[in-house]
């Protein structure tokens, strides 16, 4: 008795598993079918705008970027993804500066981590949501970012010239004066050069001089710049 009781069970239980199977495969019938016309739908295939796709260097119309060649991406790539090229130009001024040379980007070794989009001081770096980056040959992954030519460094207006040319000039005169007055002062036989100037006698560091330096064209500035340092080598010898 008890195991025709069983069977019975048994056929209902797999009854209703078949009534409930056939019911989700009866639904797909009527469901809207769903295809992606891949790739003949390509311009106009929606794309997840957070997708990444592959690292590229943002341009602006005039065709400039904003990568300062700081180093700072190369640095934070867990895995040597980067490598940038750098040499160091002379400005108008005659200050070395860092210019970006070549900028190569390996998309085969890229994890899409971000970390040189979120770590780059100038914003000069971005994802795009470009999928369609699939090749025959490895090397093909490795990529130039910065696809423009360099543009060289802009010259200097007759306006900084000539600012640079008088700041230049009242260094000068600044310094003979200064040797001019020094030289009296022992000749006459009065006061030490020491007296006659204080610092004289005081050893300067390379930071000091280089203020005095920026400070010559402007007076006010360079008594400034001239008490506090007076002042620091006084407390220097308090101590």
């Amino acid at each position: 008795m008890g195991s025709v009781k069983e069977y019975f069970t048994n056929l209902g239980s797999g009854i209703a598993s078949l009534v409930k199977g056939m019911s989700v495969t009866g639904k797909e019938f009527v469901t809207p079918k769903i295809t992606e016309q891949y790739p003949d739908n390509r311009d106009n295939l929606p794309v997840a705008d957070r997708f990444r796709a592959i690292l590229t260097l943002k341009y602006d119309d005039q065709g400039n970027h904003k990568c300062i060649a700081c180093g700072t991406c190369e640095r934070v790539c867990p895995n040597g993804t980067i490598n940038l090229d750098i040499k160091q130009v002379e400005t108008w001024d005659g200050k070395k500066k860092k210019k970006l040379d070549n900028y190569y980007y390996d998309l085969g070794s890229c994890t899409f981590c971000q970390l040189c989009v979120t770590n780059c001081p100038t914003d000069a770096l971005e994802f795009s949501n470009d999928f369609e980056q699939a090749v025959f040959t490895r090397k093909v992954l490795v990529k130039k970012l910065n696809y423009l030519p360099e543009k060289e460094e802009p010259k200097p207006t007759p306006e900084q010239i000539a600012k640079m040319q008088a700041e230049k000039e009242a260094k000068i005169a600044a310094a003979k004066a200064a040797a001019a007055a020094k030289k009296a002062a022992q000749e006459a036989g009065g006061a030490p050069a020491a007296e006659a100037d204080p610092l004289a006698g005081i050893e300067l560091s390379e930071a000091q001089k280089k203020a005095l330096a920026a400070a010559a064209a402007d007076p006010a500035k360079l008594e400034k710049v001239r008490a506090a340092i007076i002042k620091a080598a006084q407390a220097r010898a308090a101590k």
